[in-house]
C-alpha cells in the first residue's frame, strides 16, 4: 500500500517539475524575442534618422551629380558635392586590404584546423584573435608614426600616408574575422568525409583541396565578405593613414604606382568633417548622404555574403 501511495505523489512531483521547466523556457524565449525585436527597432530608428537627414541634400544636388561628381569641395563658393573620389578611395583600400587579408586569414584557418598540433594551436589561435582586440586608433597610430616614415624613407615617396599603408592596417583588422569564421567552417565539415577520403588512398593535400575546403566553402566565403565589409566601414585607420586627399588615383597610367597615392574613403570624410559642419546646412546633409551610400554598400556586402553562403553550401553538398 505504501508503494501505491508513493506512485501518485512522484507523478505529481514530475508534473510540477515539468510545468516549472516549461515556464522557465517560456520566460527565456520571451527574453530572446524582446531582445531581437529591440535590436530591429534600434536598427530601424538609426536607418530612419540617417535617411531623414541625408535625403535633404537631393533638393539642391542631383543624385547623379552627387554619386558621379569628381570634385568634393563642400566649403567652396559654389560648393562641389561629388563623391566619386571618395567611393573610389573606399573601394581601392578595401580591395587591396582584401588581397592581403584573405590569403593570410584563410591560410591561418587552414593551418589551425588541419595542420597545427593541439599545443601549437593553443598558442597561435589566441595570437590571431588578439588582433581583433586592438583598437583601430592604435593601428592607425602605428601606421602613421612607424610605417609611414619608413615607407617614405625606403621608397623615396613624398608621403607615407597612402593606399598601401591604409590597406596593410585594415588587413590586420580583417584577418581575425576571416580566420575565425573560416576555422569554424572547417571544423563544421563532418570528420567522416576526410577520413573516408584518406582511407580511399587520397593524400592529405588532395583531401584538403577536394573534400575539406569544398565542404567549408560556404563559411569561408562568408568570412571573406564580412572581413571586406569591416574594412569598408572602418573609420579611424583610414582617417589617420590614407592621406586625406579627395582624388581619383590614376589607375592605368601609374600602375602599380597608384598604391602610393593618397585617398580619402567615405568613412574618413564623415569623421573628418562632421565636427566642423553647421547643423542643417547643405554640407551637413551631404555627410549624411555619404552615410546613406556607405549603408547601401555594406548592405550589398552582407547580401552578397548570404548569397555566396547559400550558393557554395549547395555546391559543396553536391561535390561531397
Amino acid at each position: 500500500m505504501a508503494r501505491r501511495k508513493e506512485a501518485p505523489e512522484a507523478s505529481r512531483l514530475k508534473c510540477g517539475a515539468g510545468a516549472r521547466s516549461h515556464a522557465r523556457e517560456a520566460r527565456v524565449r520571451a527574453i530572446f524575442i524582446v531582445s531581437g525585436c529591440f535590436s530591429l527597432v534600434v536598427m530601424a530608428l538609426i536607418v530612419l534618422f540617417l535617411f531623414r537627414e541625408g535625403i535633404g541634400l537631393f533638393g539642391e544636388v542631383r543624385p547623379w551629380d552627387f554619386i558621379f561628381g569628381k570634385l568634393w569641395y563642400p566649403t567652396y563658393d559654389p560648393p562641389d558635392f561629388g563623391i566619386l573620389p571618395l567611393i573610389t578611395g573606399s573601394l581601392l583600400v578595401t580591395l587591396v586590404s582584401s588581397l592581403i587579408a584573405v590569403p593570410l586569414g584563410v591560410g591561418a584557418a587552414l593551418y589551425l584546423a588541419e595542420v597545427a598540433s593541439p599545443r601549437v594551436r593553443e598558442w597561435v589561435k589566441p595570437a590571431v584573435e588578439l588582433l581583433a582586440s586592438l583598437p583601430s586608433v592604435v593601428l592607425g597610430f602605428v601606421g602613421m608614426v612607424v610605417i609611414a616614415p619608413l615607407m617614405q624613407e625606403w621608397l623615396d615617396l613624398p608621403t607615407g600616408l597612402n593606399i598601401i599603408n591604409a590597406s596593410m592596417m585594415l588587413a590586420l583588422m580583417a584577418i581575425p574575422t576571416i580566420a575565425s569564421i573560416s576555422e569554424d567552417a572547417l571544423y563544421a565539415v563532418p570528420r567522416d568525409l576526410p577520413e573516408a577520403s584518406l582511407a580511399l588512398g587520397a593524400t592529405p593535400w588532395e583531401t584538403l583541396v577536394k573534400v575539406t575546403i569544398p565542404g567549408a566553402l560556404s563559411g569561408i566565403s562568408t568570412g571573406v565578405i564580412l572581413g571586406m565589409s569591416r574594412a569598408m566601414g572602418e573609420t579611424m585607420v583610414v582617417l589617420m593613414v590614407a592621406g586625406g586627399a579627395a582624388q581619383i588615383p590614376d589607375l592605368l597610367g601609374s600602375f602599380p604606382g597608384f598604391l602610393f597615392e593618397s585617398v580619402r574613403p567615405l568613412p574618413a570624410t564623415i569623421a573628418a568633417e562632421m565636427g566642423e559642419t553647421p547643423y542643417g546646412g547643405t554640407h551637413y546633409h551631404a555627410l549624411f548622404a555619404i552615410g546613406m551610400v556607405l549603408f547601401f554598400i555594406t548592405l550589398g556586402f552582407n547580401l552578397l555574403a548570404t548569397w555566396l553562403s547559400k550558393r557554395f553550401q549547395q555546391k559543396g553538398a553536391a561535390t561531397l
